[in-house]
């Protein structure tokens, strides 16, 4: 594993970026800077990403969805301070998008939707936008994004009644 001890946040953030304009996204290295960046910004407190990954986890082993909120409660934070921690580049979901990406398992954000689209599994037009942009900065080809959200979903509920 490498040191990046001496690294700051930008750098780290950079050499990434770098990865992904060059399209070098699986290798090593660049699964152990998104590593260093998730651990980063869960030393930095609010949601704690590998207890969200295990929420997750577990509503793919069950084949439904959760909501934002269901990922803020498994951090025991409020959802008034969570929501403005979830969405955008470097937002919580972001983060838990790039921790499946380099471990190699199913984009289980796909299915987290929000609170009213749990039954339905759907996800809404700017979530749905975000999360097709985080999974093409990961390598992913997304050019239905709708599809491609199933695809994904499909693939966590296949993958849970395989645990």
């Amino acid at each position: 594993m490498t040191d990046f001890a001496d690294k700051s946040d930008k750098d780290i953030d950079q050499w990434i970026s770098n990865h992904e304009k060059h399209a070098k996204i699986d290798v090593t290295l660049y699964f152990e800077l998104l590593e260093e960046l998730a651990r980063r910004a869960q030393a930095k407190g609010g949601l704690y990403l590998e207890k969200s990954l295990s929420a997750l986890k577990q509503a793919a082993i069950a084949g439904i969805c959760i909501s934002y909120g269901d990922l803020a409660n498994a951090s025991g934070v409020e959802w008034s301070k969570a929501r403005q921690q979830m969405n955008g580049k470097n937002g919580h979901l972001d983060r838990l998008l790039e921790l499946c990406h380099a471990r190699r398992s199913p984009l289980l954000t796909a299915i987290c939707v929000n609170q009213k689209n749990v039954e339905q599994g759907e996800l809404e037009a700017a979530a749905l936008s975000g999360f097709a942009e985080g999974a093409r900065r990961i390598g992913r080809k997304v050019t239905d994004e709708r599809a491609f959200h199933h695809a994904c979903r499909a693939e966590c509920w296949a993958w849970g009644q395989a645990q």
